[in-house]
């Protein structure tokens, strides 16, 4: 039995970092309705587009859901839509506050239909506060969170980082809230709501490693500071035919190290003696360890620190990434068929778990591809109201 089987989540999210719960929630065998438009949502023509004409990006997230069409902010598409109210757990969104399709979502509206509704809203700026209204992304929430000076070599200019890690974050921590909810809901028989905000997940994430301590204790802003890790000797260096990464974030490791490059000397050396003395010096570590990781090949670096116990790691490229044999023994890539274009590759699920384990369901839905299932099963409409409501443009 899968460990979220008799749940049924009703996705009314965009984009990424919404939609990601609901994919999350889907691999951990929820049944996620994804609702959109009959025209169809923009996240399946936003991006960079697949041969079949949608986004790469919904062939990830919109994977293991069902799709259904309607238009809910209509008299008729309402109507339909409490009515999936009534048989469903979790609502996900993330409208702006004050839009107006958010009216359709209002919790107390919702919870006089089903008092144990669980509303999930994840939005630039949270549901209140002076911006709640203002619209955010992983871009903006980056920059103005703080995350973007940190990110890069001192004097570059700031830089988001290559992947959207606030949108996936905020995806995961919308995910915790759900789960949550459910339990709570399980003990209690009571529905809650879910506010979670871009912004408020790139603050933290700005702040868990201890940045606003350090402002706080010492009136020290960290700014940028290129490959090091903030509080250990951290470096990516590059070899004779690639580039690595060395992560020696304990003494233990620091000495094992310097014997295995044949300077045990530097062990002793006050100037690296603790995880913040070599982070402070990184530069000077670099002048002798950058020498030595030039002198060898990729392989045999990773080989060398292998030996010694010492973390470190090949900077390898998505056609890399598809050849490592780790990837394919934790099976982080799946071949998911998908109709008209045959087996692709997507992301497995990193979640191992030893009785429900999470995994791929289906591939992402085409538009309205269950409107049969929903309409039909789920909420017992004649083929006349189907095609009627079809014909007035609310499915």
């Amino acid at each position: 039995m899968d460990s979220l089987e008799g749940i049924r989540v009703l996705d009314l999210s965009r984009f990424q970092a919404c939609p990601l719960c609901g994919m999350v929630l889907a691999d951990m065998g929820a049944e996620v309705i994804r609702i959109e438009e009959p025209r169809g949502a923009a996240d399946r023509t936003w991006g960079q587009l697949g041969p079949d004409g949608e986004t790469l990006l919904y062939k990830v997230i919109g994977r293991s859901k069902k799709c259904a069409t309607l238009k809910i902010n209509t008299p008729a598409g309402r109507e339909i839509f409490h009515e999936l109210v009534k048989k469903s757990d979790v609502i996900l969104h993330n409208y702006t506050p004050g839009a107006p399709i958010a009216a359709e979502v209002d919790y107390n509206l919702l919870k006089g239909i089903n008092e144990g509704i669980i509303l999930a809203a994840l939005s630039g700026y949270g549901q209140d506060g002076p911006d709640a209204q203002r619209p955010g992304f992983d871009g903006t929430a980056q920059a103005r969170s703080g995350g973007m000076v940190l990110t890069g070599f001192p004097g570059n200019n700031p830089i988001k980082t290559g992947i959207p890690f606030i949108d996936v974050t905020a995806g995961l921590f919308t995910t915790v809230g759900v789960l949550n909810a459910l339990y709570h809901r399980e003990k209690t028989g009571k529905g809650q709501t879910i506010d979670v905000s871009l912004y408020d997940t790139a603050t933290f994430v700005s702040q868990s490693m201890g940045t606003l301590l350090l402002y706080h204790f010492y009136g020290e802003i960290r700014k940028q500071i290129g490959n090091r890790g903030f509080h250990s000797y951290n470096t990516c260096l590059e070899a004779k035919n690639g580039w690595v990464v060395l992560s020696i974030v304990t003494n233990s490791i620091w000495k094992r190290f310097t014997e295995k490059i044949g300077k045990p000397e530097m062990a002793d050396d006050p100037r690296f003696g603790s995880d913040m003395d070599r982070f402070h010096n990184a530069d000077s570590i670099n002048e002798v360890v950058g020498k030595w990781v030039a002198e060898h090949t990729v392989k045999e670096l990773v080989k060398l620190c292998e030996e010694a116990r010492v973390p470190c790691e090949p900077v390898q490229t998505i056609d890399q990434l598809l050849t490592d044999p780790q990837v394919h023994a934790r099976e982080m890539v799946q071949q998911v068929d998908f109709p008209g274009l045959g087996e692709i590759p997507i992301p497995g699920f990193p979640v191992k778990m030893s009785l429900t384990p999470g995994s791929i369901r289906s591939h992402a839905p085409g538009l309205g591809e269950h409107n049969d299932y929903v309409y039909k099963e789920l909420l017992n409409l004649s083929n006349d109201k189907i095609a009627s409501l079809k014909e007035e443009g609310i499915i």
